[in-house]
């Protein structure tokens, strides 16, 4: 949602105002961090008072700030959001003046010493428009980003099943918030990865340095990564972000949190639903059963004064406890019926609840010494804990308990004299992500065929463990500078020192697979894990460094055009990656292997081996971001805006770590002998004993010093992702409350991390004569080791699309708001989204252009609506069908030339929901306010399907069932939901 100056009819003399003072007023500070700003001219008898001072009073914490006016024109930033009384002392006469300010907020008030404000009616206090966010956006149609509001009435009044507060980052055009089939969330902006994105929390990058989903505990989690009765508003900026944005290359997240007040106040709520309050899902209707599922959600906050006008403090915690539904999803038609009779027992009905619990804490100081130092001290902390991967092919004995924990300290320091504007930071952070296997022996795992890979459904002993984090301390200071008129110049500086860690040991227990259609007790295959001495067990760590710079200049060149300039540098070292020294053995292999040194081979293999000092950290990572905006009639009713430039991210750890624990902790592959005597696959294979459920027996089949083991190395030229953006855009006034946007934007990224199967054919080759797909060179590695694994860089992905937004923001006056973001986008993918594993081809070129695996075509529409002492809500969902991955061998001449193809299945959309909520408050007296509230989840009950049978038959023989849902996705069927609470 745009900010935007209030249009009701009493105050549009204060918009033209506000506007018209934008050339003669001193450039304001454009949201350091959380602050905002009040600006605007001071007369006296209609002529610019020559001596003024101007008095800031927050009315609800005592927080006091003066400037004196210079030539008529006062611009008073670092504000922290709030209602705030002015007060202006010229020549003896005194007017005052009520203003409220949210984060981020320029309000530009022009104000008359001795009589009432020259921009509005007595009595009308002044409220500038609500944008909750920390970035230096000012309060008006005139920025060059792309970006969307989401308000405090908003998180607190539309429906959603979860009090994850980045659920509604999808009003913004182009971004998408996702749920799995697993229940995990995740947030994407356009074509670009999930992993791409950084949420700022006061000022502070909340970014995963070692796992994916774009930012700490968002890996494959059903967890929130921040209390929701926490934060006040935030802003979602799908591109043109300013320079002080760093390590991200796709949408960031600016968010504030609350602070506590001089009054005492406090909340609690209470969330439920259950089974009995959903309907079944499709599958679960095939079953005549349901499975016993639950989502309970409680929290409360309190905050209030220490000393007061000086010191508040704010307190907030919230928990999650679900019960999930899972069903068991076999492949190629299999049925519980043909299994065994002891996986039967195992594996049930099919039809399985997953446990998850969290806890979130939150708890924020704030101290005013004087009125020049404001200091903050805020903690958060997570623990989550929860069973998955049970479901698809894993019955529950196979399930996997994961650890989810977070620690974050922010500590504040923000110093304001005059035009200058300084906002500190020093930053701790603790973060670790702990899965491992609940059933403790050996799997058991049955394949209908005798190669281990076509699996029909797991059990016994998961694969598995990690032990994978970040910790850390950080430094990042910004300083702005006003005193240079037309001008607001903002640099700053970063530092962080981290340590992150891998632990990975896969598969952690022995994975035997036995061939259903023969023997049941004798396997046909093991996968296991050793340790090789010396080497390590599976563990690597580095301490990074990261430093950041940037500057930015925001140039008011006249009452219609500003222009943003700006200029980034980032640079990291990576210890673990620089410092690596590939095995001799290794790196003798390499250079002796006939096949990677052929003159066919695409392979050179000096890149990818290192002796310590032959790798350089990425040092091109120059940012240059400008934008623009320009107002046709300095009016702030038609604007045209626009923006270029480059962002970097970074490469994940737990990318750059397997070249250390998969050396370390090698998995091993064993074929074992048939009851005839015959090999499974292909030769060797060894005779079957056994003694080799014995996990030390089993580890005699491994090489001592792991030769024969799999491979990874790591590009010693390694770059850091980045895109490249484009937008054009314009937003127009729409009569006095209607608001819209139209942009059209072109992102390309670049330089994805990637893995490339480095194995060749003794010829140097990767297909045979006459073969586009298969057989590819597995098992043909280099001398003395298993396959070899390249990492690099390759991915990239093109994007081009079309905003439209339109809304009537919420007013208490009208007692209602819209919104409406319609996304339309053309896109393409070099590799499937997220997928880093691209082990199918010789080159990433040899995959060619497809169509990004998003929908072209996506609506999100939202209202609320105040009816007979009630607040409605409601938000739809729209999207059509995006392409799926699959091999296609149906129209193939043979199973050597089948290729990757795509479908879209049946149907217009591919997601639909619509779901409503209405809450009534019953006001009990002295400040107590207790409320109840129902939502409805999919009102009508639409499917909505994560998986589909992507099967499509061979050779000419069709699958019935190709394209046929496989599996329903973690939004809900039609469900109510239950809340109850009170504020105080």
């Amino acid at each position: 949602m745009n900010s935007r100056f209030p249009r009701h009819p009493t105050r549009r003399l204060l918009a033209c105002a506000l506007a018209s003072c934008l050339v003669v007023a001193a450039p304001a500070v454009m949201a350091q961090s959380t602050s905002a700003t009040i600006r605007g001219q001071i007369t006296v008898d209609s002529a610019p008072a020559t001596e003024a001072q101007i008095t800031a009073t927050n009315t609800a914490t005592g927080l006091t700030r003066k400037v004196q006016a210079a030539n008529g024109t006062y611009n008073l930033g670092g504000l922290p959001p709030g209602t705030y009384r002015i007060d202006a002392v010229a020549n003896g006469q005194t007017t005052t003046r009520t203003v409220t300010l949210q984060v981020g907020q320029t309000a530009t008030i022009n104000l008359s010493a001795g009589g009432l404000p020259e921009t509005a009616p007595a009595g009308d206090a002044t409220t500038v428009d609500a944008v909750t966010v920390t970035s230096e956006v000012v309060a008006e149609t005139k920025t060059s980003e792309i970006a969307t509001y989401v308000t405090n009435k908003q998180i607190e009044a539309l429906p959603q099943a979860t009090r994850n507060f980045l659920a509604f980052a999808d009003l913004a055009p182009g971004v998408q918030f996702q749920r799995g089939a697993d229940g995990s969330t995740k947030l994407r902006s356009g074509a670009t990865s999930p992993n791409g994105i950084n949420v700022y929390i006061d000022g502070v990058g909340q970014k995963n340095y070692v796992l994916t989903g774009g930012i700490s505990g968002q890996d494959s989690s059903r967890g929130n990564p921040f209390p929701q009765s926490a934060i006040g508003e935030y802003k979602v900026i799908t591109q043109n972000y300013k320079a002080e944005y760093d390590q991200l290359n796709s949408a960031a997240i600016v968010a504030t949190t609350r602070s506590g007040t001089n009054q005492f106040e406090g909340s609690f709520f209470w969330d439920y639903t259950s089974t009995d309050w959903r309907r079944p899902t499709v599958f679960e209707e095939r079953e005549d059963d349901k499975v016993q599922t639950k989502e309970e959600q409680y929290g409360a906050t309190f905050g209030g004064p220490i000393l007061r006008d000086r010191a508040h403090f704010f307190l907030a915690y919230e928990a999650k406890e679900y019960e999930s539904p899972s069903s068991l999803d076999m492949p190629r038609n299999f049925v519980i019926a043909d299994l065994p009779p002891g996986v039967q027992e195992l594996a049930g009905n099919g039809l399985y609840s997953k446990p998850f619990k969290e806890d979130l804490y939150f708890a924020k100081i704030d101290w005013l010494i004087g009125e020049d130092h404001y200091f903050e001290l805020s903690a958060k902390q997570r623990d989550e804990t929860e069973l998955t991967n049970i479901g698809g092919l894993s019955v529950p004995n196979y399930g996997t308990a994961k650890d989810n924990d977070e620690t974050r300290v922010d500590l504040r320091y923000q110093f304001t004299h005059g035009p200058w504007l300084n906002d500190a930071h020093i930053t701790y952070e603790d973060a670790s992500f702990n899965p491992r296997p609940i059933t403790s022996g050996v799997a058991y795992i049955l394949s209908d065929t005798n190669n281990y890979n076509d699996v029909i459904v797991r059990t016994g002993a998961g694969s598995d463990f990690q032990n994978k984090g970040q910790e850390g301390w950080g430094f990042q200071d910004d300083l702005t500078f006003t005193g240079w008129q037309g001008h607001t110049v903002k640099g700053g500086v970063k530092f962080k020192d981290v340590k992150v860690t891998a632990i990975e040991r896969q598969p952690y227990y022995p994975q035997f697979t036995y061939n259903v259609f023969g023997s049941l007790v004798q396997p046909i295959h093991v996968k296991f894990g050793t340790a090789v001495p010396g080497l390590g067990a599976g563990a690597a760590e580095s301490k990074n460094r990261q430093y950041g710079i940037y500057l930015q200049d925001d140039w008011e060149v006249n009452d219609h055009l500003i222009i943003n300039l700006g200029l980034r540098y980032d640079y990291e070292e990576s210890p673990t990656y620089l410092d690596y020294v590939t095995p001799a053995d290794v790196a003798a292999s390499l250079r002796s292997s006939t096949a990677l040194n052929n003159a066919n081979s695409s392979v050179n293999v000096e890149r990818y081996i290192s002796n310590g000092n032959n790798r350089r950290s990425f040092k091109d990572g120059w940012q240059p971001r400008v934008g623009f905006s320009y107002d046709l009639n300095a009016d702030q009713e038609h604007v045209v805006y626009g923006g270029a430039g480059r962002a970097y991210d970074r490469n994940l750890f737990d990318w750059l770590q397997l070249e250390v624990t998969k050396a370390s902790f090698p998995a091993a592959d064993t074929d074992f002998a048939l009851p005839d005597g015959s090999c499974p696959t292909s030769s060797p294979c060894v005779p079957w004993d056994p003694a080799y459920f014995n996990p030390d027996v089993l580890a005699t089949l491994a090489s001592p010093d792991g030769a024969g083991r799999e491979v990874f190395v790591l590009d010693n030229h390694i770059k850091t992702p980045y895109s490249d953006q484009f937008s054009i855009g314009m937003r127009n006034a729409l009569g006095a409350n209607w608001n819209s946007d139209v942009t059209l934007s072109y992102v390309e990224s670049h330089d994805g991390f990637m893995f490339a199967l480095g194995n060749r054919r003794p010829d140097g080759t990767f297909f045979p004569p006459g073969s586009t797909w298969d057989p590819k060179p597995w098992g043909q590695g280099f001398p003395g080791f298993g396959n070899l694994i390249l990492g690099t860089n390759g991915l990239e992905t093109r994007a081009t699309s079309l905003y439209l937004k339109l809304e009537k923001p919420y007013t208490a006056e009208s007692g209602w708001g819209a919104t409406f973001a319609y996304t339309y986008t053309d896109a393409k993918e070099n590799r499937q989204g997220g997928e880093v594993f691209a082990l199918d081809y010789e080159r990433i070129q040899d995959y060619g252009w497809k169509k990004a695996a998003i929908p072209d075509n996506r609506l999100v529409a939202t209202g609320i609506y105040d009816v007979w002492g009630m607040t409605l809500s409601g938000k739809a969902t729209f999207a059509t069908q995006a392409p799926r991955y699959y091999t296609n061998c149906f129209d193939a001449p043979d199973f050597n030339n089948c290729r990757f193809d795509q479908y879209e299945p049946d149907g217009t959309f591919g997601f639909k929901q619509v779901d409503l909520a209405l809450q009534k408050n019953f006001d009990t007296g002295a400040g107590f306010v207790m409320w109840v509230r129902g939502d409805i989840f999919n009102v009508f009950n639409w499917d909505n399907f994560d998986g589909y049978n992507d099967f499509p038959g061979n050779l000419g023989v069709a699958n019935e069932e190709f394209g046929n849902p496989t599996s329903q996705n973690a939004y809900p069927t039609r469900t109510f939901k239950l809340s109850l609470g009170f504020n105080f």
